[in-house]
């Protein structure tokens, strides 16, 4: 169940599949800050994670949850093998995890990013560290993610950094962010 249709032009991204078959063995990183917090979004409305989501994904280009209306995003961060995790700085949302554990033995980390002003203050580190040690606690066979050529620049190296391990590259079709924010709003869901 999309939003109305609009003849979005695509772009061609690179995307690139990684993945983790052991938990790490290093120790976690330390927080880069104080006040910090990181608390599941147990009754997560639709409108909060639209926030999240949009905020997170603007600079990179994360359309493919814009494009959904609320009905269809409600189903998915209401499922109770989605997981949403908030990172607080200083009592204010600086970023999110969502993890998808909806494929048998997998838990795959869907979305994973900072608000924009929270970028460069190494909570990027810390919150993909953390999200990696929780999701192995789930006791999966393995912890996944993709990243594209669309995502921040250092996001790849990032996540082969924190352990996993490319095993897929794909040329995909996506929505551009310019594309979506200049459409004229379509209803049934907002942000």
């Amino acid at each position: 169940m999309a939003r109305k249709k609009h003849a979005y032009p695509l772009v061609e991204t690179t995307v690139t599949y990684l993945e983790m078959r052991e938990p790490p063995s290093r120790p976690t990183v330390a927080a880069p800050m104080t006040k910090l917090a990181i608390m599941r979004a147990g009754e997560l409305t639709v409108s909060f994670y639209r926030y999240l989501y949009n905020t997170v994904g603007e600079p990179w280009s994360w359309t493919e949850r814009r494009l959904l209306d609320d009905q269809a995003l409600r189903k998915i961060v209401e499922d109770p093998l989605v997981e949403v995790y908030v990172l607080y700085a200083g009592g204010a949302p600086a970023g999110f995890v969502e993890f998808d554990k909806r494929r048998d033995r997998e838990v795959e980390l869907a979305y994973c990013g900072l608000i924009p002003e929270f970028i460069g203050r190494g909570l990027g580190s810390y919150l993909l560290d953390w999200a990696v040690h929780a999701a192995w606690q789930k006791k999966p066979e393995r912890v996944w993610v993709h990243t594209c050529t669309h995502d921040h620049p250092r996001a790849l190296s990032v996540y082969q950094r924190a352990g996993f391990e490319a095993y897929e590259r794909r040329v995909e079709k996506i929505v551009p962010i310019e594309a979506l924010l200049a459409a004229p709003p379509s209803g049934g869901g907002s942000g």
